[in-house]
């Protein structure tokens, strides 16, 4: 395996603008470790101008790109997950040593990336039309799709290889080109995908890369531009409604994957094993730092005493430590307002009442340490069943009937996935009827897929990204009518 300075030499540390590496007009800034706080590297600091800049090359690219031929735009994505796969342990390393989470983790993360890459080259081959005579019998319709022309990505810190390829494969496939902003936090992972997709044999200038420590500056002159047809977007709401509201001016279609508060319901006929697999699997996977983290557990009464002991017993046995060290399932959280963020919403807990089961304080650093942590007894009105914990810590509230059960599930602003446990047929199907949410686990603590539509209700977003319906996110309907002869 390769070692952890030779991963780091061999990174690119310019824009990617054109088909070409460059300097930033900014200057540079500095990515870390967050297990350690030392410096990785040093990297390209955009300005606005590089923005627009790589917004210019995306749009000289566009109709090349759209005319290329599908098999051509499969071909590249294919050979993208063949080199993904063979340099796995290279990403997963590089993950990390960024981002913080366990490398087994990564590795996980790599394989899911590489997901959208491979299900995205199947589907490029597959964008269909229809034909036929219209109801009057005077024409033929045909309806086409187009791509939507140039876009513009924003990813997040958390799953820096696969919400990148789950953004820019399905653009690719569609033959739109791009313009992606990574994370100031985790940015090297989308500079050496990036280079991965060139070796892979993609033409300049269809996908381009800004890596800023400006975001609204260096963001919001590419989105008021008219030449931009699509903004996606993966954050916290609040951001999340801003870019909608930029994006209104000129009308872009947008995808908005947004914040989660999601409910783990465990009914009194739960399989508790299945249960609490799929409870350490929803709560502490990328260290809670994932929107579909669940946030509440919602557990009925006569089974919430032995859930509890389970889980604080599989907790406290967990393995706390820098990523990279052997059997480690609890890295660091991504900065020190993290750690501050999830120290305060517990102390509001215990405050109001909450009982520390397991864990429940800041580890001192070096590095941004946090212990998994399990808090029942969690009263009505505590912040951590409002807000996103984005943090190890599993939070218990009570419930005594399945109504309530769903009151409290539905009782949030938010609606991205669900988690319910019942060995009842009949009330799982009505769960997945009466829960408010755009996807659910069914006695399952995971459930993202490449070949699932991944998105919610409500204000967790706007959009499905995998699946079928990821690839029509970048394509437009177009109808036209041919006189009959």
């Amino acid at each position: 395996m390769i070692t952890e300075t030779a991963l780091l030499e061999k990174l690119p540390r310019g824009l990617f603008i054109g088909g070409e590496w460059v300097d930033g007009s900014a200057g540079t800034f500095a990515v870390h470790d967050p297990a350690t706080g030392d410096v990785l590297v040093e990297i390209a600091d955009a300005s606005p101008e590089d923005g627009i800049r790589a917004l210019d090359a995306a749009v000289a690219a566009q109709d090349a790109w759209a005319a290329t031929a599908p098999r051509t735009r499969s071909d590249i994505l294919r050979r993208a997950f063949d080199l993904l796969t063979e340099r796995a342990d290279e990403f997963a390393l590089l993950m990390t040593l960024e981002m913080g989470k366990p490398l087994a983790e990564a590795r996980g993360e790599v394989t899911y990336g590489g997901e959208f890459l491979r299900w995205f080259s199947e589907e490029a081959v597959r964008i269909a039309g229809r034909y036929g005579s219209n109801p009057e019998g005077t024409g033929r319709m045909v309806i086409s799709q187009r791509p939507v022309g140039p876009c513009f990505f924003i990813t997040p810190w958390n799953f820096p290889l696969a919400m990148a390829t789950r953004k820019i494969a399905p653009a690719l496939a569609a033959g739109c080109t791009v313009v992606v902003k990574p994370p100031e936090l985790t940015p090297l992972t989308t500079l050496a995908f990036v280079q991965l997709l060139v070796e892979a044999g993609l033409p300049a200038g269809v996908v381009n890369v800004v890596t800023t420590t400006t975001s609204s500056a260096v963001s919001g002159p590419i989105i008021a531009d008219p030449r931009l047809r699509k903004l996606s977007f993966t954050g916290s709401t609040p951001v999340g409604k801003k870019l909608i509201a930029q994006a209104a001016e000129g009308v872009l279609r947008v995808s908005m994957e947004l914040g989660g508060n999601a409910p783990f319901v465990v009914f009194d006929d739960a399989d508790l094993d299945k249960a609490v697999d799929g409870a350490m699997a929803a709560k502490f996977r990328n260290i809670g730092q994932a929107c579909t983290a669940a946030n509440r557990f919602i557990v009925h009464e006569a089974v919430a005493g032995e859930f509890a002991d389970r889980v604080s017993e599989r907790v406290r046995a967990m393995k706390i430590g820098r990523g990279t060290e052997e059997g480690v399932q609890i890295g660091p959280l991504i900065d020190q307002k993290a750690v501050d963020g999830t120290a305060a919403l517990v102390k509001d807990a215990v405050d109001r009442g909450a009982v520390v089961r397991a864990g429940g304080s800041a580890i001192e650093g070096p590095g941004t340490f946090f212990e998994p942590t399990v808090i029942t007894e969690v009263a009505a009105g505590s912040d951590i069943l409002r807000e996103e914990i984005f943090g190890p810590v599993l939070a218990i509230a009570t419930f005594a009937s399945e109504d309530e059960a769903v009151r409290l599930a539905n009782d949030t602003e938010y609606g991205l996935v669900s988690y319910v446990f019942t060995e009842d047929l009949q009330r799982g199907v009505r769960m997945i009827d009466r829960l408010e949410t755009g996807m659910m686990g069914l006695n399952i603590g995971v459930v993202s897929n490449a070949a699932a539509p991944f998105g919610g209700v409500k204000q967790s977003g706007v959009g499905r990204e995998g699946g079928l319906e990821g690839i029509h996110e970048y394509l437009s309907t177009k109808y036209t009518l041919i006189p009959a002869s």
